[in-house]
């Protein structure tokens, strides 16, 4: 029901300023509301069928990976931590191990391929849930982590960076590593606090303890690299890792005497009736924003934000940045857009450039990732799932902030 009620209110919301900028003298407003709504529709539809392919190459991997049974150890694995914080799942389910490959792939920054094994999760939590057209605890939490967007390696931004010609386009690898490990461990604490998991559980509370010391790490390592060594490590790390799990399912299945080609074409089937059934979600929320930016909403409400700071005295450089903050939740794309436009506009090493790849990477698209995943498996009813993402959100954007004026 949220996302109704948002659906409706930005519809609403954007005629009313449409409406005003047309007394004002604006008579091409709803012409550009208009044109909006079909190139929103335009790439939805375009965004949906691109997603076809990697969909029917992850999902078909997957089922490699779960007729070899390597799903299944994955699961086992990562029960006692898992259990407790999704304690509805039953212990060792298969779902454990896509999960585990969702937050794989999101940590990696590999966006394409985080999507199908995010699906693949959602689909699987939905055969254990009793109520098909309502969320369930670990759905929302799932969702949450996915929406919280933890990123060990930002390969995107780093190379919109670079290609912008940045100085060192490496320089927001640690402010979005902090922002985005802040932005996970308060959306996994809000849904926790929601759904009643006591987070002082000791394999809980050590996993999360585990978690920040990983991060922590790997910062101190990237932390001792020159710019071209780091370069080097990411590029080469995060397609080595991706690439060995595909070969390892395929040598696991080969080894357990799997037919791996009847298994892929099998899960590849499933990934293109997926992409199809994500068009109309797809298509409801792009077309909402795009009519939101539009009406020229977004506009106002940063200026008002900067008046607000500056009669405080605060220092409001980072209000420029803020575009990218807003729209992140609500489109990828329309985030990314407003990232490059930023880096153009202000410099791609200034102030505000560099905020808004740290707002790039520090969150993920709550609006687009609850309409395609829930979207996917028919849930209508979405409990707290909106509210403990936009939190996290909230919590990212704070942080990515605090974060930009300490290294910046």
């Amino acid at each position: 029901m949220a996302l109704n009620y948002i659906w409706i209110g930005f519809f609403l919301i954007s005629f009313i300023f449409g409406l005003v900028s047309l007394l004002m003298g604006d008579t091409d407003i709803f012409s550009r509301m208009m044109l909006s709504t079909f190139d929103s529709s335009k790439t939805a539809f375009t965004t949906s069928i691109g997603l076809t392919g990697v969909l029917a190459l992850w999902l078909g991997i997957m089922k490699i990976g779960e007729k070899a049974g390597v799903v299944n150890v994955l699961a086992r694995m990562l029960s006692p931590f898992f259990s407790k914080l999704f304690p509805d799942i039953p212990k060792n389910h298969p779902v454990m191990g896509s999960i585990f490959m969702n937050i794989a792939s999101n940590m990696l920054g590999l966006d394409n391929a985080a999507t199908p094994t995010g699906l693949k999760a959602m689909a699987q939590m939905q055969e254990l849930n009793t109520k098909k057209d309502t969320a369930t605890n670990p759905m929302i939490m799932f969702l949450v982590l996915n929406t919280s967007g933890l990123t060990l390696i930002p390969t995107t931004i780093l190379g919109y960076r670079s290609m912008n010609g940045a100085a060192q386009p490496m320089d927001v690898f640690i402010p979005i590593l902090l922002a985005t490990t802040v932005a996970t461990i308060a959306g996994i604490l809000l849904t926790a606090a929601w759904q009643r998991v006591n987070i002082f559980q000791p394999t809980l509370f050590l996993g999360l303890v585990g978690i920040i010391g990983f991060v922590g790490l790997v910062m101190w390592g990237f932390g001792q690299m020159d710019k071209q060594t780091m370069n080097t490590v990411t590029k080469v790390a995060s397609n080595l890792i991706i690439m060995s799990i595909i070969v390892l399912f395929i040598v696991v299945g080969m080894w357990r005497k799997v037919n791996v080609y009847d298994a892929f074409i099998e899960g590849a089937k499933d990934g293109f009736q997926t992409a199809v059934r994500i068009i109309p979600y797809l298509v409801a929320i792009l077309v909402a924003v795009g009519v939101l930016r539009a009406s020229g909403a977004l506009d106002l409400l940063i200026d008002g934000i900067r008046w607000i700071v500056q009669q405080c005295g605060l220092d409001a450089r980072f209000v420029d940045a803020l575009p990218t903050a807003f729209m992140k939740p609500l489109s990828g794309s329309g985030a990314r857009g407003l990232m490059l436009e930023s880096m153009k506009t202000f410099g791609v090493d200034s102030f505000v450039g560099r905020l808004s790849c740290i707002f790039q990477g520090s969150t993920d698209t709550t609006f687009y990732i609850l309409a395609v995943y829930f979207g996917s498996i028919g849930i209508r009813y979405t409990r707290h799932a909106l509210a403990c993402g936009l939190l996290a959100d909230l919590v990212g954007v704070i942080a990515a902030i605090a974060v930009c004026y300490i290294f910046f």
